[in-house]
């Protein structure tokens, strides 16, 4: 890894979920409800490294996908009684809401940017097959020899310890006793008193 990239990554790790979701929207202009940190702060930084690069070859140029551009510079004030040279190109003339939609529509999910020289390159990336496209891919939940699923979820390390150590000293007999009777208090506090009868503690 790059000398640079280590500040970058110690920001990053500082900031909360919330926080790095956020910035997430910000560079990737997408939502996304992760709560794995290493991942978000990865696909953040590949990102920009991805925003910063600049294709070395024309070859490389057609294997591989091109650095978006940077936000597009003010135009510069004209002389007044003149006219500002045509605007060029199919995007000219679309407002963000018609750049948004069309980016729906080659990318195969919405977005949240507003950073229209970012969209539009990511509409011409995906039209020629160098980026994936379509919803991204939501983990299905694993079926045991019980029957029963088991849902993916992921914590960070410290919180994992954090957690186990409360439960120990709460006298709960594992994880998943203490994660039913929290599941069951809440839904209970919730009013959601029926689903919350199928999280209920066992007996004895």
């Amino acid at each position: 890894m790059p000398r640079t990239t280590a500040p970058k990554t110690k920001k990053l790790e500082s900031l909360n979920l919330t926080e790095l979701r956020a910035r997430y929207r910000e560079v990737l202009g997408e939502e996304t409800r992760s709560p794995n940190k290493k991942f978000l702060i990865r696909r953040i930084e590949e990102s920009l490294a991805a925003k910063k690069q600049r294709s070395p070859s024309r070859r490389a140029t057609a294997t591989a996908p091109s650095a978006p551009p940077a936000p597009a510079a003010r135009a510069a004030p004209t002389a007044e009684g003149t006219q500002p040279p045509p605007k060029r190109g199919r995007f000219a003339n679309m407002s963000l809401e018609e750049v948004q939609a069309k980016y729906r529509e080659v990318v195969g999910r919405p977005t949240g940017s507003n950073d229209i020289p970012y969209l539009k390159w990511k509409i011409r990336e995906a039209e020629a097959g160098r980026v994936p496209v379509g919803p991204r891919p939501e983990r299905e939940a694993k079926v045991g020899e019980d029957g029963n699923r088991v849902l993916p979820f992921s914590f960070a390390a410290e919180a994992v310890k954090a957690l186990d150590k409360t439960w120990r000293e709460a006298g709960f007999p594992s994880r998943r006793s203490f994660v039913m009777h929290a599941l069951h208090n809440k839904l209970t506090a919730m009013g959601a008193t029926e689903t919350a009868t199928h999280f209920a503690p066992k007996e004895g």
